[in-house]
């Protein structure tokens, strides 16, 4: 079993009451203090009053459903959110998308991929709440609001994905992280191609910052990670 610091708090909302069983029992099982609501009204009360770390939200509920709380929630932070329904309708993955959620669910699930969806999101955003508006790694600026990029003052031009990759390199400078991790950070839990795509990026990036003096590089075995230009020369893989 999997232990979670700080017993994380995710909030189960389904008015079926195996769903809600279902999800309590492998959330629980994964370390997680789980909570329950079984209306959107209800569900509001207790977002704002637990803050929870994450919210299982369904969409189809009596008193508020759940477009109408995400809203609320959305009008008051930044509680990440995955929804929940039992239809197979692209429609409502994409209003729940624009109105803010993390990430959805058609019912029924398997539960082992609840879970997996769960540390998904709750790392990403972990990794977003680290983050400065402006990062720096030696004469590299990363404008995160503003997703520009500049070398010594200069700047330099990204795809949306070679920015991804590279911030989250940079907030991270240091940290070593595997291809698959990068995948599920910047690809996303549902992206199935394969783990070159990283490979092929990282080359594209070092084009681009071979005027800085920060460098990505290779933990062989491992995966990638951005160093300062104090720590150019520790061991640890090739450029």
């Amino acid at each position: 079993m999997a232990t979670v610091s700080n017993k994380t708090t995710i909030l189960v909302v389904d008015d079926e009451k195996n769903i809600v069983q279902l999800a309590r029992l492998y959330l629980s099982n994964e370390g997680y203090q789980v909570e329950t609501a079984s209306n959107g009204l209800e569900a509001l009360e207790k977002a704002r009053s637990l803050k929870p770390g994450l919210i299982v939200l369904d969409l189809m509920m009596p008193e508020m459903d759940g477009w109408e709380v995400c809203r609320h929630l959305r009008k008051e932070g930044d509680i990440p959110i995955i929804m929940l329904t039992a239809r197979g309708d692209d429609v409502d993955r994409i209003v729940g998308l624009e109105l803010g959620a993390d990430d959805y669910m058609s019912k029924p699930f398997n539960p082992r991929e609840l879970v997996a969806r769960v540390k998904a999101v709750l790392r990403r955003y972990r990794y977003e709440s680290k983050r400065q508006s402006v990062t720096a790694v030696g004469n590299l600026s990363i404008d995160l609001d503003k997703r520009e990029v500049y070398v010594n003052g200069v700047a330099v031009e990204f795809r949306a994905k070679e920015f991804d990759l590279l911030a989250t390199l940079a907030i991270n400078v240091g940290t070593v992280f595997t291809r698959e991790r990068l995948l599920e950070l910047i690809w996303g839990y549902d992206y199935f191609g394969d783990t070159r795509t990283i490979d092929v990026h990282v080359t594209w990036l070092r084009d681009k910052l071979a005027k800085s003096d920060a460098r990505i590089k290779t933990v062989w075995g491992v995966g990638y990670k951005l160093v300062a230009p104090a720590t150019r020369n520790e061991r640890g893989g090739d450029e």
